[in-house]
């Protein structure tokens, strides 16, 4: 069984070995090389399974927003497809293959008479934060296999890997061991975050409160007046160049301002006359 259809061209790396690498059309957050990615991405640890006619890469790697696995898998033909799964993430779905991989041995030898008509035999959906995962185990006239999809709820394509039901155990195992070396804790930042401040300027109010979530750190500055309250959101890798511009302003008005103030302070001529 192979089902090759689960096409995304977003795999680069020398390490993968395939011609015609084309960028990506399905870098997410998790991607730091994308547009607006989190940094420097730093590969801790890799896995290559050859199951069937396939080869998968398990690489779990580390940037600003904390550790994940990216998932590569890489067809016959070449085709190649990609997942992205925070470590959190990696563990549910590790669990998932086992009841996954139970629920195949059950099963009776395929019929190709009776396949199920959207060919679904079992699903199930993991969350995290603005992503979804979709698990379908199916069948078709070439075999069984799991379809894993990842969708963004805020927008984007659809990534989706196929692997073959026999080779479901030993991808378990091989993210098993991952997770074993390096936890199931997503990471990210782990100091002390700054304490909120607070000013008061005429009749509002401005908040500035230093806060994260799983794509990072992030402060937040509302202005409230009259129980009417507007924000704005400034992630972190932002701050230096967000205040580098506020700086430029601040000067460029305290020269304007300077330079009227010496205006005004100019003698006349009938000043000087006298």
């Amino acid at each position: 069984m192979s089902d090759l259809g689960s096409g995304d061209d977003g795999i680069s790396g020398s390490k993968y070995n395939i011609a015609n690498m084309e960028g990506s059309s399905s870098r997410n957050e998790f991607d730091s090389s994308a547009k607006g990615g989190s940094g420097v991405e730093q590969e801790l640890a890799t896995k290559m399974l050859q199951i069937q006619s396939k080869r998968f890469y398990l690489d779990v790697k580390q940037n600003r927003r904390g550790r994940f696995i990216k998932v590569a898998e890489i067809g016959a033909d070449g085709r190649r497809s990609q997942i992205y799964l925070a470590l959190s993430t990696a563990a549910e779905f590790r669990d998932h293959l086992s009841s996954f991989s139970d629920y195949y041995a059950s099963l009776g030898p395929p019929n190709t008479d009776n396949l199920p008509e959207d060919g679904k035999l079992k699903s199930e959906m993991m969350i995290k934060d603005y992503r979804r995962y979709y698990l379908d185990l199916k069948e078709n006239a070439r075999g069984r296999f799991l379809r894993v999809s990842q969708t963004i709820t805020r927008g984007g394509p659809r990534s989706q890997i196929a692997l073959p039901a026999q080779g479901m155990i030993e991808f378990r195992d091989a993210l098993t061991d991952l997770l074993e070396e390096f936890g199931a804790n997503d990471g990210g930042f782990k100091g002390d975050l700054p304490e909120e401040r607070h000013m008061k300027v005429d009749n509002k109010n401005f908040y500035f409160d230093i806060g994260q979530n799983n794509r990072g750190v992030y402060m937040r500055i509302s202005e409230v007046k009259n129980n009417f309250r507007t924000s704005i959101t400034i992630p972190e890798k932002c701050w230096i160049r967000f205040r580098d511009i506020f700086n430029d302003y601040c000067d460029k008005m305290k020269k304007s301002s300077d330079s009227i103030t010496a205006e005004i302070n100019l003698p006349t001529s009938s000043n000087s006359l006298k």
